[in-house]
């Protein structure tokens, strides 16, 4: 590793608007995420019976949780769009127009008929949306997260990737304040309007987003002519092993999140251990903590590695599974609400705020956002037909069939974290320290600081160890 080769990381002491992008990149994913985590509470409180009726609960809440795997299997597919977009014509553009489509088809959710008012086209039509939903957001992170790094400094990737991370803990809390709220106005307006409210935060982030800027590093790949004609074939061809690293890596988080969060509402709920108002305050108790919690993790990787977080939080999350269900089979509301606090703010925050760092630095500057976009959404197919395959497994085992699912992610979570390696060991952070005296140095004798392109590796070999 060489400090040419860490340039490719972007600006040494980032650019001037690196706050503005991280808030910009943030508040996105606020907005996503409220619309796709807003559709798994749905499920799992009402769209079995609006959509899937059946004299059957089970059934219906398995039609439901189906239904919001579909969104998830389609998510590469955005991915995949998303990143070699992302990596011809550059991140900003993926990132306002996968929030239009997102935001049109959440509020689309809120208008459709139910399964009383006009049969099996109803569920029909939510497949569909559900489809366009998955398609956006599978290329909304890739281009948020590396906006985001690409613009931050050296020293402080974690922190900056921790402020988009943390917008999502952020749209699931008002997604559930939302919900909290709407529960009492009964009827289908209870799940309507959470939807149908989305529009608005929209608008919003469509003003913000027009405004950041583009990566300084697309902008060196795009002068040095180095735009690869198919980006995400190169990255198959070229990152095939760091992709399925980071398939493995994000399974331990997303699938980890369906089993104890999106299966565990239903789980409650299903089994009368606590009501909807109960439930969806305990979410909204995790994610407030959860917003500081995933910016901390992310900020703890920029001074011990990010590797390190990942093996001790998977290693946890490992044991937690029994531990999680026994706790939550009390019936006890605060045993409920800290069992939902340590799933989310540890299990699930520790390893989204450490991915956000090192899945950009585990691929070279001009297939990023192909490669990272990949790893990251491919393993969105396993974690969306999770809460499916969960339901199944407690109605053959009980509850410890889901316990021991939970463990079994973790597990995958800590055996990929080992053989992968780290991008932020004491070597980077080295050279990181000696660059920024150096520039600080040449800044302080009244030279100018290095030209945007001048960072730019001229060698090949050394662009390749990222």
């Amino acid at each position: 590793m060489s400090t040419d080769a860490l340039r490719m990381r972007g600006p040494v002491h980032g650019t001037k608007d690196a706050k503005r992008v991280a808030i910009g990149s943030s508040v996105g994913a606020v907005i996503e995420t409220y619309d796709f985590i807003g559709f798994g509470t749905a499920a799992a409180l009402y769209f079995g019976t609006a959509f899937f009726p059946s004299g059957d609960p089970v059934i219906g809440t398995l039609a439901a949780f189906a239904t919001l795997g579909v969104g998830f299997a389609a998510r590469p597919l955005g991915g995949i769009l998303g990143g070699h977009l992302g990596d011809k014509i550059g991140r900003k553009p993926v990132l306002v127009a996968s929030l239009i489509v997102m935001g049109l088809a959440t509020f689309a959710i809120g208008l459709l008929p139910t399964y009383t008012q006009v049969g099996l086209v109803a569920p029909a039509l939510l497949v569909t949306v559900r489809i366009v939903q998955g398609l956006a957001f599978g290329a909304e992170w890739g281009g948020a997260i590396l906006m985001s790094y690409e613009h931050a400094p050296w020293k402080a990737k974690g922190r900056y990737t921790g402020i988009v991370q943390a917008g999502f803990p952020v749209g699931l809390l008002l997604a559930n304040l939302v919900f909290l709220f709407s529960v009492h106005l009964g009827g289908d307006w209870a799940w309507r309007v959470p939807f149908l409210a989305s529009i608005v935060l929209v608008a919003v982030g469509l003003i913000i987003r027009s405004k950041v800027p583009e990566s300084p590093v697309f902008e060196d790949v795009k002068d040095s002519g180095e735009i690869a004609a198919s980006p995400v074939l190169e990255s198959i061809k070229k990152d095939w092993r760091d992709i399925l690293r980071g398939i493995g890596l994000r399974v331990a988080e997303t699938a980890g999140y369906a089993v104890s969060i999106t299966y565990m509402i239903s789980y409650l709920h299903t089994n009368d251990l606590a009501g909807k108002s109960e439930t969806l305050l305990a979410l909204c108790i995790a994610s407030a903590i959860g917003i500081v919690a995933t910016f901390a993790w992310a900020a703890l990787t920029d001074r011990i590695g990010r590797r390190p977080v990942y093996l001790g939080v998977c290693a946890f999350a490992a044991l937690f599974g029994v531990p999680m269900f026994l706790l939550v089979n009390t019936g006890l509301f605060i045993l409920i609400v800290a069992t939902i606090v340590v799933a989310y703010a540890v299990c699930q925050n520790a390893l989204a705020g450490a991915q956000g760092a090192w899945f950009p630095e585990l691929f070279q500057a001009a297939r990023r956002a192909s490669g990272a976009s990949l790893a990251y959404q491919i393993s969105a197919m396993v974690s969306g037909f999770t809460p499916f395959v969960t339901t199944l497994l407690y109605v053959s085992l009980g509850w410890v069939g889901p316990a021991l699912l939970f463990s079994a992610f973790g597990l995958i979570g800590l055996i990929t974290a080992w053989f992968t390696r780290e991008t932020w060991g004491a070597t980077e952070r080295r050279l990181a320290d000696e660059a920024t005296r150096s520039e600080e140095h040449a800044s302080g004798h009244g030279d100018a600081m290095p030209h945007r392109h001048a960072g730019t590796a001229s060698n090949t070999k050394e662009k390749e160890l990222l």
